[in-house]
């Protein structure tokens, strides 16, 4: 592949490109594409669309640069056409102020038609979009609406398009934030330095998503992926690490959203040699609790993989839901629902490991059994299973007990009460006599063990789209 340094930039708000434009938008085409590969099919009016190989995979790919005119939507519409009768991944390069204001609704009819294809592609084809410089008005609703968008440090995503902004005596849009994960729109799923290394990174996950590959366990190479775990069940710990070593070396996974909601984590990657999808409660942030946010960051994970057929691994430490008003304010049971509505809906294999704890409603909403899990294993150190930790239960249900002892008595009574508790009401031996672990397994056999009930599993798609959640 050769990589083009970053062109002359295109004023977002001209309805006249330069004339080297032509030239800008097929180098561009050329970075995200194999050597020799690019075919254009079309386009004008700042738009280029083409098929190119893409690590090898065929693929659909535009550049928009400039504002949206009618003419060059009509050609990212035609792009998309193809991009569904044959099936085929679609990236698109972004760069564009939004509508033309010299064309009028002609331009906006023509942005509504691009959107209008995105949903009926949506859930069908992949859509990875690419953002450098400014996404504003449609050129920002048009990445929103495909399933992952990649922006360079540079990329700017926001709604007012430049004429617009000037002309209602806004802030200037050279000062809208960057468009980061880590900022509370959660818009754009990976930031790449460079635009050369976000098309790298287009590029591995339209391969990861156009080219799934089959699992095969017996190639799956034992590792002990237990020792990120403290010795002391209460400290937190950052799970990347147990999720890295669960995928293959070969290939370098790709993490969404890593700052947004970054109490759980999503992955893309690949395991005995398939494209899996690994959602992880991450205990370094916010003891791994579930919130709104992360509920909806888990959703829309879910679906996009379910939508693509991609089985999902979830690994499982999680002491529940996040109390408090604010996170009501933040509608954590609309957005939780979210959450249970997708893995309940879900048809992929998708297995759960559960490494320490799983209270709650936490509990349900992490790919539990009651929602149709594939198989449910556990770690040896996996012990907390439960409507809620021994303690806090014992302190809710035996309060009036403990609050009778002597306070030199209390610590004595409380811990008695707390094994008891824990013989009847939860720990793993409970949860694989009812059925709802199917197995414990010692972590470094965790990765053949995840690689055979993939395997195993009918393989299986959802019959839905990837709406932005």
């Amino acid at each position: 592949m050769t990589v083009a340094s970053s062109p002359t930039p295109v004023p977002v708000d001209s309805p006249d490109p330069p004339a080297q434009l032509e030239t800008q938008l097929e180098t561009r085409l050329e970075s995200l594409f194999d050597d020799r590969s690019l075919r254009p099919i079309g386009g004008e009016d700042g738009t280029l669309a083409a098929t190119g190989l893409v690590d090898g995979l065929k693929a659909v790919a535009f550049v928009r640069l400039g504002t949206m005119g009618a003419a060059g939507c009509e050609a990212v519409v035609r792009a998309y056409d193809l991009a569904v009768r044959e099936r085929l991944p679609v990236v698109g390069l972004w760069r564009s102020g939004g509508a033309r204001v010299a064309e009028g609704i002609e331009s906006l009819h023509g942005a509504g038609r691009i959107f209008a294809a995105m949903t009926h592609a949506s859930g069908v084809v992949p859509q990875i979009s690419v953002v450098s410089g400014t996404a504003a008005g449609g050129a920002a609703y048009g990445p929103a609406l495909t399933d992952i968008v990649i922006a360079s440090e540079g990329g700017r995503v926001f709604v007012p398009g430049a004429d617009v902004v000037h002309a209602g005596g806004y802030d200037d849009p050279a000062t809208a934030p960057p468009a980061k994960p880590g900022k509370p729109g959660g818009v754009v799923h990976v930031v790449a330095k460079t635009d050369a290394g976000a098309l790298t990174v287009a590029r591995r996950i339209t391969a990861l998503l156009g080219r799934q590959g089959r699992v095969m366990p017996e190639e799956v190479a034992d590792a002990d992926l237990g020792g990120v775990l403290p010795d002391d069940p209460r400290r937190a710990y950052d799970v990347k690490p147990i999720v890295a070593g669960l995928l293959d070396d070969g290939c370098e996974p790709v993490e969404l959203q890593p700052k947004w909601a970054p109490n759980i984590t999503t992955t893309l990657g690949r395991l005995g040699g398939r494209t899996v999808g690994v959602i992880a409660n991450n205990p370094i942030r916010l003891g791994g609790c579930l919130d709104s946010a992360s509920a909806e960051k888990a959703a829309r994970f879910v679906r996009m993989c379910d939508s693509f057929g991609v089985p999902l691994v979830v690994i499982v430490d999680v002491p529940g839901y996040l109390p408090g008003v604010a996170q009501e304010h933040d509608g954590v049971v609309r957005r939780g629902a979210k959450l249970l509505h997708a893995f309940a809906e879900a048809v992929v294999p998708r297995v759960t490991l559960v490494t320490r704890k799983d209270y709650g409603g936490a509990y349900i909403a992490m790919n539990s059994r009651a929602l149709g899990a594939t198989r449910v294993f556990a770690w040896p150190s996996a012990d907390g299973l439960a409507v809620m930790g021994a303690v806090a239960a014992v302190r809710v249900l035996h309060r009036r007990e403990l609050a009778a002892a002597t306070e030199e008595e209390r610590p004595a009574v409380e811990r008695r009460l707390v094994a008891e508790h824990e013989k009847i009401a939860g720990g793993l031996r409970r949860a694989q006599d009812s059925g709802v672990v199917d197995e414990v397994v010692e972590p470094a056999r965790t990765r053949r063990a995840i690689a055979l009930a993939i395997a195993g599993a009918a393989p299986a798609r959802g019959a839905h789209r990837n709406i932005p959640l």
